[in-house]
């Protein structure tokens, strides 16, 4: 041990950098005499790029062919004929057959058996209900009912549509499905495209499994969806390429929240951002800037909680230009990336903290860069946007950031921190400062922030926070679109009370009560007054406990809010 102490002293002398001053015995630990085991054990984990060995498979995501079609149903050829119903559809005439005209039709081919089956199996049409049928009589071998409830005026049902057709194909292990409304002759051609969107981005999603990190998975069966009587042509073509795009954005930032904190570290979060910027290089460009030019930018507020880790932080910055024309407007999306939360000394601890999911801490970056993604294929014209992630780890070391310590943000409010594990709000004040200094005239801030949110709103709603009832008009009208579920809350400045500190500007976090209002007043700080902002809290619906597994919530809304401005602006 007094050896090691010695080398320890020894090496704080030598000349480096401040950063990996900080961890000398790390960066001369290969020079230690070790035994031979040990010596060929340390090359063995030098070889690999994390902790415990672990890489994620490359495993190609399953494509499925999308088309539009308007043939007779009974005649189709394939494996399963899906035929969404209200319940309203199922209603019968005297003798119990269906009025339905499509019901109707298919049943008088089936002699009257998927009338009976649907009164056998009690299927009644409601959201979630499907029953399917192996048949003869048709051009397909299978038909299915799935219910769409009473009158669906959301894209929810749709989408759920999607993922009900792609489930019965998992089932019976069909490569060819298509999906026909029972009543599609009221909808208008603006809720007919609406709807092919819903039912193809829910079947795309629906498919999707991340099998990344599995010894062993199953290859989907399903190769293409025909959609029946929701028209043809170059604008359902051009909205179904959208489901697509939309799509793989959403996969993407599912896999980055998905991804455990011993692969997916602040400088893989960094290249994998980096990648973005050079698959799409037409239209990004990238920025990663390292802790001493964090440093340099007095970003002193996010570089005391990556303090403490091993990880050094990565400040990622995206800049999306339209291909031509004029830029004009200039938006900024900001995401919290924590791509660990242990809370620091304020350790997580007890029955409910999640400290095994705090790998999700990162998901208002994993939001911010899948739409990044989306927005490099889809490409919309006049309009600039700034991506900015301040990514780094909340861990514990001596070299950490303490309770009572004072920090000093960029634009030079200090903060006493009075809890570390309120961090999050720590990293955005720096990177909504930089968002500010970019010239934007609108930022949304997206973040796994506060426990209070999903107290108060439950698991699957984010709750929004603005200034701007302009910009809350926006992003609620975007989110109707996307079906994701939003609820405006109140930013009550009486609050802001409980955020006084005896020594600084501000503490980092106030009382129990109201503590997603308090966090998004903590915002409000770094936010320059002329641009309008939003907050969104996103820790309940960032993941799903039931399929234990990532949502990628926000991306459908944000690229939809961006293309609003995008057409606005032109």
């Amino acid at each position: 041990m007094a050896a090691i102490g010695t080398i320890l002293v020894s090496l704080s002398t030598t000349s480096c950098s401040p950063l990996l001053t900080r961890f000398p015995w790390r960066l001369h630990f290969a020079s230690l005499p070790l035994r031979s085991p040990t010596r060929k054990l340390m090359s063995q984990i030098r070889a690999h790029a994390t902790l415990g060995l672990t890489n994620p498979a490359n495993i190609e995501a399953p494509k499925i062919c999308f088309s539009a079609k308007d043939v007779d149903v009974t005649e189709w050829k394939g494996d399963i004929l899906a035929v969404a119903v209200t319940e309203k559809d199922l209603a019968r005439d005297a003798n119990s057959r269906f009025e339905n005209v499509i019901l109707s039709k298919i049943d008088s081919k089936l002699g009257g058996l998927l009338a009976d089956a649907s009164s056998e199996e009690d299927f009644s049409g409601k959201v979630g209900q499907s029953t399917v049928l192996r048949i003869t009589g048709l051009g397909s071998k299978r038909v299915g009912l799935i219910g769409l409830g009473q009158s669906p005026s959301t894209p929810a049902p749709f989408k759920g549509l999607g993922e009900a057709i792609v489930a019965a194909a998992k089932s019976s292990q069909a490569s060819s499905v298509a999906v026909v409304l029972a009543s599609s002759e009221g909808l208008s051609a603006q809720s007919k495209l609406s709807t092919a969107y819903a039912i193809a981005s829910g079947a795309v999603l629906g498919l999707f499994e991340d099998n990344r990190y599995k010894s062993e998975a199953k290859k989907p069966t399903l190769r293409s969806i025909d959609i029946i009587g929701l028209g043809t042509g170059p604008e359902l073509e051009k909205k179904l390429k959208y489901a697509g795009d939309v799509s793989s954005g959403i996969i993407f930032g599912r896999e980055l929240v998905n991804s455990p904190a011993n692969v997916l570290t602040p400088a893989v979060l960094a290249e994998e951002a980096s990648k973005i910027a050079s698959t799409y290089s037409d239209v990004f460009t990238a920025k990663i800037l390292n802790a001493e030019q964090c440093a340099e930018l007095k970003m002193g507020s996010y570089l005391g909680v990556a303090a403490a880790s091993a990880n050094p932080p990565h400040f990622i910055h995206l800049c999306y230009k339209p291909l031509s024309g004029p830029v004009n407007v200039k938006l900024a999306l900001v995401g919290k990336g924590l791509t660990f939360d242990s809370g620091g000394y304020n350790i997580k601890t007890g029955p409910g903290c999640s400290i095994e999911l705090m790998k999700f801490d990162m998901g208002g970056s994993a939001a911010v860069l899948g739409t990044a993604k989306a927005l490099g294929q889809i490409k919309p014209p006049g309009v600039e946007i700034h991506f900015i992630v301040a990514a780094c780890e909340n861990m514990i070391s001596g070299t950490g950031m303490r309770p009572g310590d004072i920090v000093t943000a960029s634009n030079g409010k200090t903060i006493e921190v009075n809890n570390t594990d309120a961090e999050g709000r720590l990293t955005l004040a720096d990177a909504l400062v930089y968002a500010c200094n970019q010239g934007v005239e609108k930022i949304i801030d997206l973040a796994t922030l506060t426990g209070a949110c999903v107290v108060g709103l439950g698991p699957s709603i984010a709750g929004v926070f603005t200034p701007s009832d302009d910009l809350a008009k926006e992003v609620l009208e975007a989110s109707d679109v996307s079906g994701e579920k939003l609820w405006r809350l109140p930013l009550e400045e009486s609050y802001w009370d409980t955020m006084k500190s005896g020594v600084a500007d501000m503490v980092n976090t106030g009382g129990r009560q109201g503590g997603a209002i308090i966090a998004a007043l903590f915002l409000k700080q770094f936010v320059d007054e002329k641009v309008q902002w939003m907050h969104i809290d996103m820790a309940g619906p960032v993941w799903n406990d039931k399929k234990r597994s990532a949502t990628g919530f926000g991306i459908a809304t944000l690229v939809e809010w961006v293309l609003k401005n995008a057409s606005s602006a032109n």
